[in-house]
């Protein structure tokens, strides 16, 4: 994944996080703008203006939003790193039932 990536964020996003382990492990080189949650900025709702809200990764102008999402989108661009799941279907299935339970039991209140 060359080119230019930015990462819209929020620090106590716990699925920002997820974002900002990924991109260093992948080995992608990034720059990060934090979100003021409560006054967003114009290149957020530009770049996510379905939802309005963080995470979004902007990769040379094209926005990514929503963190698993955004995470299938770097696997598949950056394929020269090892792949962020499992190549074991059962692992990857694991890995994918414990992202979707942190997302609905443990973030629940984000």
């Amino acid at each position: 994944m060359a080119d230019e990536v930015v990462l819209l964020d929020f620090w106590a996003s716990p699925f920002a996080m997820r974002l900002r382990i990924a991109l260093p492990e992948k080995g992608i080189e990034y720059k990060h703008k934090d979100e003021d949650l409560w006054n967003k900025s114009p290149l957020l709702l530009q770049m996510n203006p379905i939802h309005k809200k963080i995470p979004v990764i902007v990769h040379n102008g094209k926005p990514v939003y929503e963190s698993l999402v955004a995470l299938q989108y770097i696997d598949e661009v950056c394929k020269d790193k090892a792949p962020l799941l499992p190549s074991d279907s059962y692992l990857r299935a694991k890995a994918r039932f414990w992202a979707d339970f942190v997302d609905k039991k443990v973030c629940d209140i984000y």
